[in-house]
């Protein structure tokens, strides 16, 4: 008794004294005082983590000395307490060196997907994008887009991201939140805005918002070019007398489709 805690009841582990020369291990004396208040377990007198002191030298070669038999499975060594932690030590490091033997192959570490550039995760993910494009050739049509969204959007579902997850349907959908790319030309139009300017006031606005309420560039190109003549093929029916059927229309020239002469 005179060796064990009288919390635990366990041989002394990094034995400290009280001032009313009690003996407990200083994780359960701290763990003690901590929860039931400052005051000694064994008798409740007074006492303060500051008050522990660490008991004599020859108490601390006694339990040192102590011969005990390791408790691991296929080990029954009986060591010195004094060397009790360093044995232990070196099973825990055998059993960790097991477990990862054929894992951890050494070299770096590796990084997370989001910090890598984006050649190395394009590397990263290569096998499961060959997946996915067996996939979505076999049951989408090769709809490579629409597989991958949809992967997203239940990864958001699942981890209750629904704010998000509903803002990425609506644009699968096709009734995004954002305005329409003609209508973002229009604006950049009839507020005189040049590309880079609209571009930059694309860019604040979603770094602000967190959303793409107004177009790319290339959005607005693609719409313009739709607006232009010449881009939907058109034929008058009847057609029209002493009007060229050719569609091609001039847009610098301004000859509406007649041949040049």
């Amino acid at each position: 008794k005179s060796i064990s805690c009288q919390i635990c009841d366990h041989i002394l582990a990094d034995p400290v004294e009280t001032t009313c020369r009690h003996l407990f291990c200083r994780t359960c004396i701290l763990k003690c005082t901590r929860v039931m208040g400052s005051y000694c377990p064994s008798c409740w007198y007074p006492c303060f983590p500051t008050d522990l002191v660490t008991p004599v030298k020859s108490f601390l070669n006694i339990l040192d000395n102590l011969s005990i038999r390791c408790p691991v499975k296929e080990c029954d060594e009986e060591i010195l307490h004094g060397k009790y932690g360093q044995h232990l030590s070196g099973h825990k490091e055998m059993k960790d060196r097991e477990l990862y033997s054929y894992i951890n192959k050494g070299g770096r570490p590796r990084q997370h997907l989001l910090s890598l550039t984006r050649r190395a995760q394009k590397h990263r993910l290569r096998e499961l994008k060959r997946q996915v494009k067996a996939f979505a050739e076999k049951e989408e049509g090769g709809d490579i887009k629409a597989v991958c969204m949809t992967l997203f959007l239940l990864a958001l579902r699942a981890k209750n991201e629904h704010k998000q997850a509903d803002e990425l349907e609506a644009i699968m959908q096709g009734r995004g939140s954002g305005l329409h790319p003609a209508v973002c030309l229009a604006i950049r139009i009839n507020t005189f805005l040049s590309c880079s300017q609209y571009h930059k006031m694309y860019r604040t606005v979603k770094a602000v918002t967190g959303r793409q309420i107004f177009q790319p560039l290339h959005a607005l190109r693609t719409a313009e070019k739709a607006l232009l003549p010449g881009y939907h093929p058109f034929e008058w029916k009847p057609p029209l007398k002493n009007v060229s059927t050719n569609t091609e229309v001039g847009i610098i020239d301004g000859l509406s489709g007649l041949p040049l002469s």
